[in-house]
């Protein structure tokens, strides 16, 4: 059965006095039984170390980690119910693949028909049922990653862990697995916790997710809202490609249309401004929202433009822009609609005012101090 997990101003220290780092800071979370849920953020945000103290694998400072409503703080990672998968597979070697998954069952005093019965049953979820007599050496990355996840399932946690599971897969094979791995926490209904620096495993993946930043939560809520309604500069800057623009908020109206100036160029929001008039802020827009019109446009948020660079990616291209104010923006377009440009054609770039954001916080763009490629 699916459990809840809720955390409750959970922090992690490591060292002492002075020289003492809060991995974890004064987290509140809480995980609905039965969500796939993910905690995303670059290499030291506290990712892991959350789901280490989830699993039992480190104790906290300080907080509490209640399964189910019962706090299990103090309790070894053997009596939670809850089990890891780890990027590394963690398979033993000389064992086979139902060997392998039956280990803890075997620890568990299973007797021999019922343990046939769970481990056939695992294998045959992840679709690996065909290779039960083989050895991890003899199976490729992606379905050691099954045995895994098989190896996990067997024992019925009410919670399962996953540690950047896909990480040491080629892209290809991930993008796949991304798909199976969803359908597969549907089938069995138990709440997955899932730790990843992959902003798109997030966005595919997750009924929810948590982006963290310097071991706090930056921002939580459904793909759709972190990636369309941001929090902050970094929240924008690190799920997905983010045009962010240092803007002067002119006129701020709270529900309805506010003004606000890049340069000498006045542009409108339809969003919500959490800035003062005449503040110094950030704006965001992605860029898909970015379209590019031909020079001369007329209209509300046309602005002045040239093509610096074009970059194609396959099935759209990604145009490069210089604003008439100096800055950069990038756009994403159908290949078809970049045909007509080249280096240096003038253009208008549209900036529609529900897809113009203005950020909370600093008007300088808080970027994470380590490029997300590690846990």
């Amino acid at each position: 059965m699916a459990a809840g997990i809720e955390l409750v101003g959970l922090t992690k220290r490591f060292g002492h006095g002075a020289t003492a780092h809060a991995a974890v800071d004064n987290i509140d979370l809480s995980v609905s039984g039965g969500e796939f849920f993910s905690l995303l953020g670059p290499s030291g945000c506290g990712k892991t170390t959350t789901l280490r103290l989830i699993a039992g694998f480190e104790e906290p400072t300080a907080g509490r980690i209640l399964l189910d409503g019962t706090d299990v703080s103090g309790m070894p990672p053997h009596k939670r119910n809850v089990n890891t998968v780890f990027q590394s597979y963690a398979l033993f070697p000389f064992l086979s693949v139902f060997d392998n998954v039956a280990f803890g069952l075997k620890h568990a005093s299973a007797s021999k028909a019922e343990l046939r019965q769970r481990v056939g049953d695992a294998l045959s979820l992840v679709s690996m049922s065909a290779y039960s007599a083989r050895r991890p050496a003899q199976l490729s990355g992606g379905q050691q990653q099954r045995v895994a996840l098989a190896r996990a399932l067997v024992l019925n946690p009410s919670v399962l862990l996953l540690d950047e599971p896909l990480g040491a897969l080629d892209a290809k094979l991930r993008r796949s697995l991304k798909v199976e791995l969803k359908a597969l926490q549907e089938r069995v209904g138990i709440t997955f916790i899932y730790v990843t620096h992959d902003q798109e495993e997030a966005l595919t993946m997750s009924d929810r997710l948590a982006v963290m930043n310097s071991g706090r939560i930056a921002q939580i809520g459904t793909p759709q809202e972190v990636y369309e309604s941001p929090a902050d500069a970094y929240v924008a800057d690190f799920l997905g490609a983010a045009n962010l623009l240092t803007v002067s908020v002119a006129q701020r109206v709270l529900d309805g249309t506010s003004t606000i100036t890049v340069g000498e160029i006045s542009l409108e929001t339809a969003n919500p401004v959490p800035a003062a008039a005449g503040a110094a802020a950030q704006a965001v827009i992605r860029p898909e929202r970015v379209r590019i019109e031909p020079h001369g446009s007329t209209g509300v948020n046309r602005v002045p433009a040239m093509v610096e660079r074009l970059v194609y990616l396959g099935a759209a291209t990604q145009v490069m822009l210089r604003l008439a104010t100096g800055e950069s923006l990038q756009s994403v377009v159908q290949n078809e609609d970049a045909s007509s440009w080249s280096q240096g054609t003038p253009v208008q770039a549209y900036l529609p005012p529900d897809a113009l954001r203005v950020l909370a916080g600093d008007a300088a763009p808080a970027v994470a101090a380590e490029a997300p490629l590690a846990s």
